[in-house]
């Protein structure tokens, strides 16, 4: 039978085309976010361009907002996107014959969703190669760059991001997501996956109550892969 595949750089923009239209809300939220906080439209192109993530973006300008030290800011965005070093030695072993300057490449913008759409490429056998992920990733990250100088721009006439619900768009997206990756996961490991959830909910309720917000979903990220690890798979 012959190897399915995806090879082109063109494959690897049609792939990522579903996730532009995510972008396209979440970034022009984030725009929009980014010019309340008093950000300009260069300031929030150049932190897309530099920072590229949503999550990040997010809680940067609402601790631009309450004024917080540029370290605390550096820190939290580093702590925030410390799982992209899990999703980049995730697939590094599917580019290792790969020069190191192209492994750059692709783990310097590998997201959340552009991960999500090569693991489901990989988990139904096909075989990918560096220009398709070149393809994906660059298409997400111009998707991106452009939704968020979209809603800068549009920004200077929606002074209120929260008169469009906009500052719910990320906890939407993030809450799908969650939705898609455990879904699967319920129906292989239905007893597995309920008592890591048990333990994440636990262990954040608890810490919550002890230490900031931010540590406490870290704490129970941590105690989660712990259990998730420590649990063996069903037979």
């Amino acid at each position: 039978m012959e190897e399915r595949g995806y090879e082109t750089f063109r494959e690897g923009v049609s792939a990522c085309l579903p996730t532009v239209l995510g972008y396209a809300g979440i970034g022009i939220a984030a725009g929009v976010v980014g010019r309340s906080v008093g950000l300009s439209v260069f300031q929030v192109a150049l932190m897309s361009i530099l920072v590229y993530a949503g999550s990040a973006q997010f809680i940067i300008c609402g601790m631009l907002a309450i004024q917080a030290p540029v370290s605390a800011i550096i820190l939290t965005t580093f702590l925030v996107n410390l799982r992209h070093f899990l999703m980049s030695m995730s697939v590094a072993s599917h580019f290792s014959d790969e020069p190191l300057i192209t492994n750059i490449g692709i783990g310097s913008l590998l997201t959340d969703e552009s991960y999500g759409v090569l693991m489901t490429a990989v988990a139904n056998d096909y075989k990918i190669s560096s220009v398709w992920t070149h393809g994906l990733n660059i298409t997400a990250y111009l998707a991106w760059i452009g939704s968020t100088v979209a809603g800068a721009l549009l920004g200077s006439w929606i002074p209120d991001p929260n008169m469009l619900g906009l500052d719910f768009a990320l906890v939407a997206m993030f809450a799908g997501l969650f939705v898609l990756q455990v879904d699967p996961a319920i129906k292989k490991q239905t007893k597995k996956t309920v008592i890591v959830l048990l333990a994440v909910c636990i262990s954040l309720y608890v810490s919550m109550r002890f230490v900031s917000s931010e540590v406490a979903v870290l704490i129970a990220t941590l105690l989660g892969c712990g259990v998730g690890v420590t649990i063996p798979d069903a037979e």
